[in-house]
Order: structure tokens, then C-alpha cells, then sequence
């Protein structure tokens, strides 16, 4: 089964080719980007990422959220998706937010896309995208974050753990980002209710 990691973005540039290959030299990392189905170079809707070794990592795929395409069906899926998880308080920010996204980037991820100089071409290219769509994250098996990449949403496994960036939305209705502990089921439980959990490490 693939993973898959999204950008959905509220602005819908074309993003050329040479722009992704000038943010991983500036990372230092050496990558191939092809344009399939004969696609111009900004123009494009399906991208092979591939390492310096020729082995494929990922399948890009661009859909905008128009009409009855791709990108509206996948964000109807998601706006039904999310009303099962928590805090109730995220769910209800997304399906607001989700009125102002107008492309969706899929990241089809294969195992080799995972090892660890090849997951930062993957997270380089992705926040090439993504600065410049102005929009959201989303993980499989994860959940969404905010606009400045904090997860506000609790789709990880049950077994999940490690220190994650988070956020809750507070009284004012503005984000309040900290740093949690996922296997701790007292944080989970605060994280869940819409609340800082205590011992979490607030970030700025």
C-alpha cells in the first residue's frame, strides 16, 4: 500500500522544474526531476523524483480543486474524513480551511523514499511547494497541520510516539504551538480535548 504526504495549498502558481532542482542544490542534495506525459516543465501535473542513483522515490502528482476533478474529490473525502477525529476544535478550522484551498500536491511515496538521504529530497521538494502554495500539510496515518506546520489534528496510530510539533486553537480562536510527547496518554488525552498538555514544551 503507498503512503502518501499532501500539500494543499490557497494559492495555485506554476511551479517550474528548475525551481525544485535550485531548492536541492541549495540543500545540497543531487536529485532528478522529469515531467511525465510530455508535460512542459511549469505546466506540469505528474513528476518522477528520482536520487542521484536513478531510483525512483516518489510520484508527484498536482491536482487543482476545480469542477468535478481529482482535487475537489479528494477534498470532499477529507472533509468527510476528519469529522471522526479530534480536537473537534481542529476538524471544525479544516472544513473551513479547505474552502480556500485551490491545489492539491500528492506525494506517492515508495519504502526507498523513507531511508534518510533520500527522505530529505523528499522534504526539501516538499517545502519548496509548499512556501510557495501558501497552504497545509497532511501525512497518512498522521493527520493535517497548520499553516506553519504545526499537526492539529490526531490520525497517528495507536502505538505512535517520539516528541511532535503541535498546536491547539485557543479561546481567541488563535494557535497555541507546543512540542508533546505522542506515547504519553495524558498528553494524547489534553492533545485530543483541544488542550496544551501539561509538561508539553511551548514553541513561539
Amino acid at each position: 500500500m503507498s503512503y502518501y504526504i499532501r500539500i494543499l495549498g490557497t494559492e495555485n502558481p506554476d511551479i517550474h522544474l528548475d525551481d525544485i532542482l535550485e531548492a536541492l542544490d541549495e540543500d545540497g542534495l543531487s536529485a532528478k526531476v522529469d515531467a511525465l506525459k510530455n508535460e512542459q516543465p511549469e505546466k506540469w501535473t505528474h513528476i518522477e523524483l528520482k536520487n542521484e542513483k536513478n531510483k525512483l522515490l516518489a510520484v508527484i502528482e498536482r491536482d487543482a480543486v476545480t469542477g468535478d476533478g481529482m482535487g475537489k474529490e479528494e477534498l470532499d473525502e477529507f472533509r468527510a474524513s476528519i469529522l471522526d477525529f479530534q480536537p473537534a476544535s481542529a476538524a471544525k478550522w479544516l472544513n473551513s480551511f479547505f474552502d480556500r484551498v485551490q491545489v492539491i500536491y500528492a506525494f506517492r511515496l515508495l519504502p526507498i523514499a523513507m531511508e534518510d538521504d533520500n527522505y530529505d529530497i523528499i522534504t526539501t521538494v516538499q517545502t519548496c511547494i509548499w512556501e510557495k502554495v501558501k497552504g497545509i500539510l497532511q501525512a497518512d496515518e498522521e493527520g493535517f497541520t497548520n499553516e506553519e506546520g504545526y499537526h492539529i489534528l490526531w490520525q497517528f496510530p495507536d502505538d505512535a510516539d517520539g516528541d511532535w510539533n503541535c498546536a491547539v486553537l485557543n479561546a481567541d480562536g488563535k494557535w497555541e504551538n507546543f512540542s508533546m510527547d505522542l506515547a504519553n496518554k495524558e498528553q494524547q488525552k489534553a492533545f485530543k480535548q483541544g488542550q496544551i498538555p501539561t509538561g508539553a514544551k511551548k514553541r513561539s
